[in-house]
């Protein structure tokens, strides 16, 4: 097997990457416009390109636009042929969420290729709904208003309907509805209004409790009949048109999905029954990135397709609108991660690397004047071999006990403390070879892996860029984007900038389990890039600040006809400055204070005034200095 294979063999490309990226010969991660397009870029190419022309600094949030584009194209091509195949006579339409990514530059890629198809928006907040309204949707898409709502909201959403846009006031709660009725009464063109209805249904994997009996979102049984019962009191029944419900975002499992999908249906045949003209059912979204390309329904994979998705949504709407005999309804979906997750990646560089003592040490002298527990620890490693490595990684590790043991009551000094933990890795390192080379590794050996790995200090912040990889110890894939025609012999955690334990990624994806260390090439102190992949959703929204490490420089990426690929636009990362004006900072106050502690030092006679002026000078350049690494 030549390395290029065996790459694409350990970091799983062709499993995870949907047709989007590879690895081309000179041994670079490669991005391709579509699935399986011809049209391709060299990351590696980007990057340099970047650094070198643009001079912007890592960390770099890569965007592929395209990728948004084309996951939009394969939902509709779904849906159109799951249509075609069971017949299904009313329209499919999608929104997209704004929650997943509300980056302006998000929704117009989304919008941009959606609006081809009648494609709208979901918002859940007033600031949400604030930027929809100012944004280009299709005059025929549908503008859905989900989340708890206030009188400003509502308002909100009555400006939209009087500039002609399809806003839809999805009832969170029931005393949502006496507040629409008395705000919208005198309205000339009122929204349409909907209802979420709460699933007994429930999802599957990491949010599988936002379904079911205890959920936190949408109206019971009860409720949504009392709903009715008002509409028609009120003689505004007519205002509802759509019904919404939702299990959970990454549904794992397509067993799940379907059971959903079964008893809103049923839920929405019962309602027309009632003599309710409801004309949407918002089935909401849940649908999976297969993060892991294992196609399971473990919590980073889905063990479903998109095609698979569109049929079973058809197939039993239009089964169950048969057997119910009611018209069917316009289907909506809103699956964000499915179409955005792709379109992002984090290029980080490697600082350091953080080595086990074995590499830093050169081989330990010890003489027979040493404490025992030093003398038996160099015996064991001289004479440690495949045959005995069982039973001497037990005596080494009696022997390490002993030499902590010895120190703790005073008995040796730190010199042979030293020695002894130079040895012990030493052989540390012996019995994690022998025990890869082993037909039947013994369990106890798994963690040698881990424990031996170096640690990559990587140029991002973990909290700020990948919150779920620390939050929910979520996978996302990542990998190298250069050398992979070189063999990757070392293994590497990856840690962050920030001053926190919780800073680390040292779970990786893989098909059969969950990698504890990551394949990685020796750091040679050259310039050696990876890439965080599948980021497009949800991590930008819920990424913090901590240690003030701010938002990462971005470039958005074209790929032409010819596969060349052109920078349509950079946006710079958040400086000094503007991460401490968030928290309240103000430049001039800083700037004052740090003036004035300098006078004092200068009053104090520790500096002279010409010092003074070079370090004010230093201070207000580096105001505007990029937040991580230079």
């Amino acid at each position: 097997m030549t390395s290029l294979e065996q790459a694409v063999q350990t970091y799983g490309v062709e499993h995870w990457g949907a047709g989007y990226f590879g690895i081309n010969k000179q041994g670079h991660l490669i991005v391709r416009a579509s699935k399986d397009d011809s049209r391709v870029a060299d990351v590696k190419e980007i990057i340099d390109h970047l650094v070198g022309e643009n001079k912007v600094k890592l960390p770099i949030l890569l965007r592929f636009p395209q990728l948004i584009a084309s996951q939009v194209r394969a939902l509709r091509e779904a849906f159109v042929q799951a249509s075609r195949e069971f017949g299904y006579s009313a329209p499919h339409l999608a929104v997209y969420p704004m929650k997943v990514n509300q980056r302006r530059e998000v929704v117009e890629a989304f919008l941009q290729e959606g609006r081809k198809y009648g494609y709208g928006l979901e918002v859940g907040s007033k600031a949400e709904l604030y930027a929809a309204l100012a944004l280009d949707q299709p005059p025929e898409s549908l503008l859905v208003c989900n989340g708890f709502k206030d009188e400003a909201y509502i308002n909100l959403a009555l400006l939209g309907a009087a500039m002609g846009k399809n806003a839809v006031v999805v009832l969170e709660k029931l005393n949502e509805l006496n507040m629409f009725l008395r705000l919208s009464a005198d309205a000339t063109r009122k929204p349409m209004l909907g209802a979420r209805f709460r699933l007994y249904s429930r999802g599957s994997g990491r949010w599988e409790k936002s379904g079911g009996e205890t959920a936190k979102f949408g109206l019971t049984t009860t409720e949504l009949l009392e709903v009715i019962r008002q509409l028609r009191e009120h003689h505004r029944l007519n205002e509802l048109k759509l019904l919404h419900c939702h299990i959970g975002s990454q549904v794992t499992d397509i067993k799940r999905l379907k059971n959903a999908i079964k008893e809103a249906a049923r839920v929405y045949a019962k309602v027309r029954k009632m003599g309710v003209d409801i004309e949407y059912l918002d089935v909401g979204g849940g649908m999976a990135v297969d993060y892991d390309g294992s196609k399971t329904s473990y919590e980073a994979s889905a063990n479903y397709t998109m095609q698979e998705f569109a049929n079973d949504v058809i197939y039993i709407v239009a089964s169950i609108c048969q057997d119910e005999h009611v018209p069917e309804p316009t289907i909506i979906t809103e699956s964000g991660r499915i179409l955005t997750a792709y379109h992002a990646m984090l290029i980080i560089n490697v600082q350091d690397e953080i080595e086990t003592v074995i590499d830093e040490i050169a081989r330990t002298d010890v003489d027979e004047d040493d404490p025992q527990a030093v003398v038996e620890l160099r015996d064991i490693r001289d004479t440690i071999n495949v045959k005995n490595y069982r039973e001497y990684y037990h005596d080494a590790l009696e022997q390490k006990d002993e030499l902590f043991t010895l120190f703790n009551l005073g008995y040796i000094d730190l010199e042979d403390r030293a020695k002894g933990e130079v040895l012990f890795w030493q052989i540390l390192e012996k019995v994690e070879r022998f025990a890869r080379t082993s037909k039947f590794p013994s369990e106890e050996f798994n963690d040698l892996k881990k424990l031996l790995a170096s640690k990559y200090l990587c140029n991002f912040s973990v909290f700020r860029s990948v919150p779920d990889a620390w939050a929910l110890e979520y996978l996302f894939p990542i990998m190298p984007i250069h050398r992979l025609n070189e063999p990757a012999t070392e293994f590497a955690t990856l840690v962050d900038l920030t001053c926190d334990s919780d800073g680390i990624i040292d779970q990786f994806v893989d098909l059969r389990e969950v990698k504890e260390v990551l394949e990685v090439h020796p750091y040679d102190r050259q310039p050696y890039y990876l890439a965080i992949l599948l980021i497009g959703a949800y991590q930008e929204a819920m990424g913090s600040f901590h240690n003030l490490f701010g938002t990462v420089n971005e470039a958005d990426i074209i790929i032409d006809e010819e596969g060349r690929f052109h920078v349509q636009k950079l946006i710079a990362g958040h400086q000094i400055g503007t991460i401490l004006d968030l928290v309240r900072y103000d430049r001039q106050t800083l700037l004052d204070g740090f003036r004035r502690n300098v006078m004092n030092a200068v009053q104090w006679s520790h500096i002279t005034e010409e010092q003074a002026g070079q370090l004010l000078e230093s201070y207000q350049r580096l105001f505007h200095n990029y937040t991580y690494l230079e």
